[in-house]
């Protein structure tokens, strides 16, 4: 395979899956502002920290004006990390390679891509229409997801599609699960209601598997289980960098060389530090220092895997 193939396959997957990501936060987050018995005052602060590049003093700005954290937020040009811009550059990626996807794959990106650009959009997002609008959004981001479970064959291609997204992935629960632990400056000890914990939970999806699982009342560590290490959980860190080992061995398998064998061992150390870690022993200056070091670990490992299989100078 070619590599401006690989790349376009990476980085089409990834930038939906950061999409997809976004817009599970925006909805849960504009679902729990409509809540006017919650206690939570921290506006959409923690939702413009990860997925704008916009500095403090703007962010203050907008915290508390839903309308135009939704602009920013989807259909924003300036802000590089929009839906609208997002979806652009999946499918300028996806155009390259439409030999190497399925026509039901490309279709859906397309489709996605025309949502997000209707002219009636920025108007719908200023009326009691915003929610539906998200939801629309949502749905066209699972079906893309099922299409591309259901159609793509599983071949190289396959494999560097699921690099880019598990990737993605990992370092979304990474930076939100983050944020929300600074609410609480990282103490474990004093234990939060379930409730404050909604946020995190339903922006990965998994509010209704915590409820299901978990029955101690230390819910603070049972969140942090649950997105770190719980391996039946689709986005904790643990199974996203489980998937992550099996697509790299395989591609390796098919690509061996030096470099590539030592990617592969870089890598298996970031998997195995998150494996055995010992959830017992992080405290706040430990949570920390865990966080930090597995971000930048996996922003290391992506920068060299484009250096071993995509050309990157």
């Amino acid at each position: 395979m070619l590599s401006r193939i690989a790349d376009s396959l990476f980085w089409m997957n990834r930038y939906m899956e950061r999409a997809d990501g976004m817009l599970r936060s925006i909805k849960a987050f504009y679902i729990l502002s409509l809540d006017k018995n919650t206690d939570d005052q921290q506006g959409w602060l923690p939702v413009l920290e990860v997925f704008t590049a916009a500095d403090q003093q703007q962010m203050q700005l907008l915290e508390n004006d839903t309308d135009a954290v939704l602009r920013q937020l989807i259909i924003d040009t300036q802000n590089t990390n929009s839906l609208k811009v997002l979806l652009t550059k999946a499918r300028e990626n996806a155009r390259g390679i439409q030999d190497h996807i399925t026509k039901e794959v490309w279709e859906q990106v397309n489709q996605m891509y025309h949502l997000a650009n209707h002219s009636s959009l920025p108007q719908r997002l200023h009326s009691y229409g915003a929610l539906e609008v998200i939801d629309n959004l949502t749905r066209y981001s699972l079906l893309y997801t099922g299409v591309i479970d259901s159609t793509m064959a599983r071949g190289m291609g396959w494999h560097f599609m699921n690099l880019g997204k598990y990737i993605e992935r990992c370092l979304q629960t990474i930076e939100i699960s983050e944020k929300q632990y600074q609410q609480i400056d990282y103490q474990l000890k004093n234990s939060r209601d379930v409730i404050q914990w909604r946020y995190l939970l339903l922006s990965l999806a998994g509010y209704e598997l915590h409820l299901k699982r978990y029955r101690t009342p230390n819910n603070n560590q049972n969140v942090l289980h649950q997105v770190l290490i719980n391996q039946d959980f689709t986005r904790s860190v643990l199974y996203s960098l489980s998937r992550l080992d099996k697509h790299l061995c395989d591609i390796v398998k098919e690509n061996p060389s030096a470099e590539n064998k030592a990617l592969e061992r870089s890598f298996g150390r970031l998997y195995s530090y998150v494996r055995y870690i010992d959830l017992d022993s992080l405290n706040e200056a430990r949570l920390k220092t865990f966080f930090d070091t597995v971000r930048n670990d996996l922003l290391e490992f992506s920068t060299r895997l484009g250096q071993c299989f995509f050309s990157y100078a």
